[in-house]
């Protein structure tokens, strides 16, 4: 029997996503909103209710809103959250499968799934299994830099960097997010178990989408002293055997001649982790889509975990 699947907020970049992903499955029925009604709080009750899985593509105060249209005796319908709002929040699963057995079974059995955020995906795939293992202490001064496309930044920045007339400086990267107060930043310490927030320095570049996120480590500050090599090997046998986070071989950077595209993974739903540097300075670097593994396709990832299907079934490797 086809499972019931409603995108509240099906016309947003991650929704139209999701969408796309599932043109070729045979497996959902979509349920599709009337365009006028998209916004009908009780409209979308009906179909949140009547879903097996809701995914919730919208800005925070409507993820909660949706959230709240749950019937009571409800005990059917699977929320995959999109937005910011749920990412901390007891009872809800983090839909970072990779990151442990724990997770995966957290999503698997839970019915509250919240997909992090693109940068935190980015970062928390290097970073947590660099403290879990005792490589980097939970109180590393921590400090991370990310460069994305604009896709990432919504329909109103998309329009402005599609626009025939934008300006000059949409031309160039921008940095942004400088008072330290991201929101991404919530997510990145708390699932990371870091004892302070990091230094987070996030670019937008006129580019559609792809995302390069880098952690520069001092070995002399490291928990366990280790090389490049011995980092590297360390994260390759904790995701072994995962599909959707491959980390390369060491040296591997050579092929690209020295340098990483960050648009190098648009389109897919896979990530890569590089690990380089030296004995004394190592630098380790996540690359996907932003729209990918850092946001549409994390979140059919969790629900082909839910429903117990191939966990790359629908999606682009």
């Amino acid at each position: 029997m086809k499972k019931k699947v409603f995108i509240d907020g099906s016309e947003g970049t991650t929704g139209l996503r999701i969408n796309e992903r599932f043109e070729k499955r045979d497996d959902i029925e979509i349920l599709h909103i009337p365009s006028e009604l998209r916004k009908d709080p009780e409209e979308r009750r009906k179909y949140i209710n009547e879903s097996d899985i809701t995914f919730l593509c919208l800005p925070d105060a409507a993820s909660i809103e949706a959230v709240s249209l749950i019937n009571p005796d409800n005990d059917h319908t699977v929320i995959i959250d999109a937005s910011t709002a749920h990412r901390t929040e007891e009872g809800w699963a983090y839909g970072l499968p990779e990151l442990g057995p724990s997770f995966r079974d957290n999503i698997k059995n839970g019915k509250r799934i919240a997909v992090p955020g693109c940068y935190a995906s980015g970062f928390i795939m290097m970073v947590y299994p660099l403290v879990k293992l005792g490589i980097i202490g939970d109180d590393y001064p921590v400090a991370v830099s990310a460069l994305s496309g604009y896709s990432g930044a919504g329909k109103k920045a998309i329009a402005m960097y599609e626009s025939p007339d934008k300006s000059n400086d949409l031309f160039a990267p921008r940095q942004y997010a400088l008072s330290q107060q991201h929101k991404h930043l919530k997510e990145m310490k708390a699932v990371c178990g870091l004892k302070r927030a990091p230094l987070f320095t996030p670019v937008v570049d006129d580019y559609y989408s792809g995302m390069l996120v880098s952690f520069p480590i001092y070995a002399d500050l490291m928990k366990k002293k280790m090389t490049p090599g011995e980092v590297r090997d360390a994260l390759a046998d904790y995701y072994k055997g995962e599909t959707f986070i491959k980390v390369m071989p060491l040296g591997s950077e050579e092929e690209l001649s020295g340098f990483y595209a960050a648009n190098a993974y648009s389109g897919r739903d896979d990530a890569q982790i590089y690990v380089t540097g030296n004995e004394e300075r190592l630098l380790v670097c996540s690359r996907f889509d932003n729209l990918g593994k850092g946001a549409s396709g994390a979140a059919i990832q969790c629900m082909n975990i839910v429903l117990g299907c191939d966990e790359t079934k629908g999606l682009s490797l």
